[in-house]
């Protein structure tokens, strides 16, 4: 037991001894705490006595400041209030001056009101001394003198009229025969004529059986496939492809060439043959259209483009038709330059007017109708869509510009070894276009115009209604339709006309 109170009295001393050496050891960190306090306690009313001296030198500054604004700005409000009291100083002597001026004015304007009914009066004393020097009155003096001047004015210019309209007659005609004359010159086409080729040479007769192939089933699967009738004859070495349409035979000849250079013949080599020449033909027609219209410096729509390449492939009277459209653009561009018209739109409309001719194999109608609808469709201007359509006259001309494409159009098909008809053959037709109408007998004359294509019937009127006038121009056409042998359309035009006159004695 008292080894145990020995052992709690020890640890209680060790106690001790630790707490009164933490006593006296915080003692002198007490005392540096306080004296670092009242340093910092100095500091502070030090940096605080040194800020509020700053700020109050601030307000001074700032106060100094404004009053000196102040000032200033009260001796700018001085001077401004002394400019206006000498601005208005100088108005009021001006208004002064201005009321001596109106005063004056006015007594002027009297003065010249006076002497104007002074100059008034006497002039009409002169009047009617003069009317009774002469014996005429104003009104007959005056009608006296403007039925001299008239008859000498009517004589004078009805002889200048007609000596000016006499030499513009001549001028007119030189000059229009000088400049259609030029413009067919220095237009010189590459060739004169080309037909679409519709027959395919053979290496030797033997091809002839392998085109037709066993059964016929060559021969109907080519046929099936280009829309083209192929025809194997006696002629030696030589088959014949017949079709209305140029580009399915121009399809056909090429998978033909190509069928008889490689030398396999059937059904699934025609298919693919076919389908490569629509390829290539289709690639060649808007390489041709791009390539007109780059030559000629125009740039066109992809698809009128398109189109105008189909022409290549389509003729008339022989004709290649998109070398004439090349040769229509060339003519008009030349016409143009000579009469002082917008050369570009000549050479646009001549070169598009005949683009309706591509599809008038899918599309009912005139082509040139067909022509502007499609130009109209892909963005061409007014102008030149008018142009277009009135080149054969299916609506009526309304400026310059549709009569160039009308004259260039002729010219191209007109002139020498342009087309393959003779000039014979040509006026042998129109005769019988005009004697087949005459041949009815409410006719009485028949005139064709627009190179055949367009009639005109005159009918007597005592002998033809209106609505027989009608049945009459269906009964043409039909005839036509049957005895004639015509390029294109022929349009009738029955006209039945009334006239009723008297004389007044």
């Amino acid at each position: 037991m008292s080894t145990v109170l020995n052992v709690v009295s020890g640890i209680v001393s060790l106690l001790a001894a630790v707490l009164i050496g933490l006593l006296i050891g915080s003692l002198p960190r007490r005392r540096r705490e306080e004296e670092i306090a009242a340093q910092a306690q100095e500091e502070a009313e030090r940096l605080k006595k040194e800020k509020l001296l700053e700020g109050r030198q601030q307000v001074q500054e700032l106060k100094d400041e404004f009053e000196e604004r102040a000032k200033r700005r009260e001796e700018e409000l001085a001077r401004s209030e002394e400019r206006v009291l000498r601005r208005e100083d100088r108005l009021g002597k001006k208004a002064s001056q201005f009321e001596k001026t109106e005063d004056s004015l006015r007594a002027d304007e009297e003065e010249m009101l006076r002497l104007k009914e002074e100059g008034l009066r006497l002039l009409e004393q002169e009047k009617q001394q003069l009317e009774h020097t002469a014996e005429w009155t104003r009104d007959q003096a005056r009608d006296h003198l403007l039925k001299v001047v008239e008859n000498e004015s009517q004589l004078y210019f009805s002889k200048k009229m007609e000596e000016i309209e006499r030499k513009a007659r001549d001028e007119a005609e030189e000059r229009a025969a000088h400049i259609i004359a030029t413009a067919v010159q220095r237009y010189a086409p590459e060739y004169v004529e080309e037909n679409a080729v519709s027959s395919v040479p053979l290496p030797s007769e033997d091809f002839k059986g392998r085109i037709i192939g066993r059964e016929g089933r060559n021969i109907k699967t080519f046929e099936a496939l280009t829309g083209v009738e192929l025809l194997v004859d006696d002629t030696p070495e030589m088959v014949v492809l017949s079709c209305f349409n140029p580009l399915r035979r121009e399809v056909a000849r090429m998978a033909l060439s190509r069928l008889i250079e490689d030398g396999r013949i059937h059904p699934a080599q025609i298919e693919e043959k076919v389908q490569r020449a629509k390829a290539r033909l289709a690639d060649r027609v808007k390489e041709e259209g791009k390539k007109a219209a780059f030559d000629l410096g125009i740039d066109l729509h992809p698809e009128l483009a398109a189109l105008l390449g189909r022409l290549r492939y389509r003729t008339s009277y022989g004709q290649n038709q998109l070398v004439h459209s090349i040769e229509v653009s060339v003519i008009a561009k030349i016409l143009a330059d000579e009469l002082g018209v917008s050369s570009k739109k000549a050479k646009r409309a001549g070169l598009l007017h005949d683009i309706g001719k591509a599809v008038d194999h899918e599309v009912d109608g005139p082509h040139a109708m067909i022509s502007a609808d499609l130009a109209r469709r892909y963005g061409e201007s007014r102008d030149i869509v008018q142009a277009i359509a009135a080149h054969h006259e299916d609506i009526e001309p309304t400026g310059i510009l549709d009569v160039l494409i009308q004259a260039a159009d002729a010219l191209s098909a007109a002139r020498p070894g342009a087309r393959q008809e003779t000039y014979e053959r040509y006026v042998q037709r129109l005769h019988d276009l005009e004697e087949l109408c005459r041949s009815f007998p409410a006719v009485q004359e028949a005139y064709a115009i627009q190179a055949g294509r367009e009639v005109r019937v005159m009918v007597q009127p005592d002998r033809a209604s209106d609505d027989m006038a009608a049945k009459l121009a269906y009964d043409i056409a039909r005839a036509i339709e049957e005895e004639l042998s015509y390029p294109g359309e022929i349009k009738v035009n029955v006209v039945r006309h009334t006239q009723f006159s008297e004389s007044a004695k």
